[in-house]
């Protein structure tokens, strides 16, 4: 393996467990006493989620394994600070990317259920970055960090002139 194959394989059995439960698993589970949508708006729903996947996956793979040297997960973290790809748009690119995966199958499923669970899924999220990631990257990255969050949003993206380079 090379020097990637670590982060990636680690990073894959991260996804697997982590997003794979609460993207997927939770979910599907949730979704148990909902009709599909059909036609044209199940088209749309399906596309909603292949771009949530499709976020996290490039986040989490070309993003923390490849650029950063590290996983998603906070005991394996990157060694470099990721601001390059999404994140020179928005700081975090990943659970966005999750929401939508989950947010398309509440739409799906018409699943007021799967849309709560979102609700609470961004909540934690937003309470995991301030309180955990905000400050444990502060510790790691010192004014490296801090030029980041002066330049990008932490959950709206910013596009055009100001945006991290």
């Amino acid at each position: 393996m090379n020097s990637a194959g670590p982060a990636i394989a680690k990073t894959l059995i991260f996804t697997v467990f982590v997003p794979g439960t609460v993207a997927g698993y939770v979910p599907w589970r949730l979704r148990r006493h909902a009709g599909p949508v059909t036609g044209a708006e199940e088209w749309v729903a399906l596309a909603v989620i292949a771009i949530g996947i499709a976020i996290y996956l490039y986040t989490a793979f070309w993003g923390f394994a490849l650029v950063g040297g590290g996983t998603p997960s906070p005991i394996a973290p990157t060694k470099i600070l990721v601001v390059k790809g999404l994140h020179r748009f928005v700081r975090n690119p990943m659970y966005f990317g999750v929401a939508l995966a989950i947010g398309g199958q509440a739409w799906l499923f018409h699943s007021l259920h799967i849309a709560i669970y979102m609700v609470c899924m961004l909540l934690t999220a937003h309470l995991f970055v301030i309180f955990y990631e905000e400050p444990t990257l502060q510790k790691q990255f010192g004014e490296e960090y801090e030029r980041y969050r002066r330049q990008v949003r932490r959950w709206l993206p910013r596009f055009g002139p100001g945006a991290w380079d």
